[in-house]
């Protein structure tokens, strides 16, 4: 393990920064606070036409509230944050900051243009992983963060129903204009797969179960179908903004980096004993990082995911002790949190 520079640190929360003020940028509308429940989200009205437009701009938190005040004055100064960041991410390339190849960078860059991020999509996987750099100052290990085909986007199927909004444009166009293809599925209609000509990149949306059944379900805010999955619930809560360091950078959307790392225990057994033995050395390989370097700099962060994760029942405590029967040094910094 390497910590980055105070340089890159630096550089890195610079460009987030700026992304997040970009993102805000874009609000042209006349913004208005929601409340349900005991939480605020944050929407603004746009007409296009004759028609009025609901808009769904984020969660209320201090951060979103303060770039939503700014939002025009941060519209007149577009071309000077665009340059800053370009500045930024070449410092950050030489500070040896891992960057999308180029399918990736584009997907990312289309999602996030028509709303992905924004309507609550998260990325998970391998992708996600490597995106932990500039939240943790620490180089990501090559072994462990060797690219991947597969690019998953995550969203919780309440949210997509509740938020009153939808992509700018039809996801299926997006992909089509990146030359993927839909994956066809058993019933012929439920589309949550998408793979790109003559490559092996595949573009997948999945969703929390809580059913017994992991099936099909439908994502209205993203416009897809998704995968729904046991455990990913406890993944996705809460996810946190990152940047991606392709072109003039991509505000996107991870999950919390302590949350990542349990859930990875939980998925190595999932893909035990099956034809997924190299996914399973690679999610422990990911786990055992994150673990590391948490255990050290973020340890009541790592030991309250920990404890939530282990007072979710006894399928949730036979899956974790399963992989650290593996990991014993893991479950050693584990036991001492």
């Amino acid at each position: 393990m390497r910590p980055h520079s105070p340089t890159a640190l630096a550089a890195y929360t610079d460009l987030l920064r700026i992304l997040r003020e970009e993102d805000a940028a874009d609000i042209t509308g006349a913004p208005f606070l929601e409340r349900r429940g005991k939480r605020g989200y944050w929407y603004e009205t746009r007409r296009i036409g004759s028609t009025v437009r609901k808009r769904y701009i984020g969660e209320d938190t201090p951060e979103t509230a303060a770039l939503v005040a700014r939002a025009r004055d941060l519209a007149a100064t577009r071309a000077d944050r665009s340059a800053r960041a370009s500045r930024l991410i070449r410092i950050l390339r030489a500070e040896g900051f891992l960057s999308p190849d180029r399918t990736t960078g584009a997907l990312l860059t289309a999602m996030a243009r028509t709303g992905v991020f924004r309507l609550g999509g998260t990325l998970v996987g391998t992708h996600a992983f490597r995106h932990y750099e500039g939240e943790l100052g620490v180089t990501i290990p090559l072994d462990a963060a060797a690219q991947t085909d597969d690019l998953d986007i995550a969203q919780f199927e309440r949210l997509s129903l509740v938020l009153e909004d939808r992509v700018e444009t039809p996801l299926a166009d997006t992909f089509r204009d990146l030359s993927f293809a839909p994956i066809p599925t058993i019933d012929g209609r439920a589309v949550w797969r998408w793979k790109q000509a003559g490559t092996e990149s595949l573009v997948e949306f999945l969703t929390p179960s809580f059913r017994p059944e992991e099936d099909i379900r439908d994502l209205p805010a993203l416009g897809v179908s998704a995968q729904s999955l046991h455990y990913l619930n406890y993944l996705i809560a809460e996810p946190i903004k990152a940047a991606a360091l392709y072109r003039s950078g991509i505000l996107i959307q991870i999950p919390r980096p302590e949350r990542f790392a349990i859930h990875k225990l939980i998925v190595a057994d999932r893909r035990r004993g099956g034809p997924d033995q190299i996914k399973s050395r690679k999610d422990r390989a990911q786990a055992e990082f994150l673990i590391r370097i948490l255990a050290e700099d973020r340890p009541e962060d790592l030991r309250e995911a920990w404890e939530d994760a282990r007072s979710r029942g006894p399928n949730w405590q036979t899956r974790l002790d399963a992989s650290l029967a593996r990991m014993p040094e893991t479950a050693a910094r584990l036991a001492a949190l």
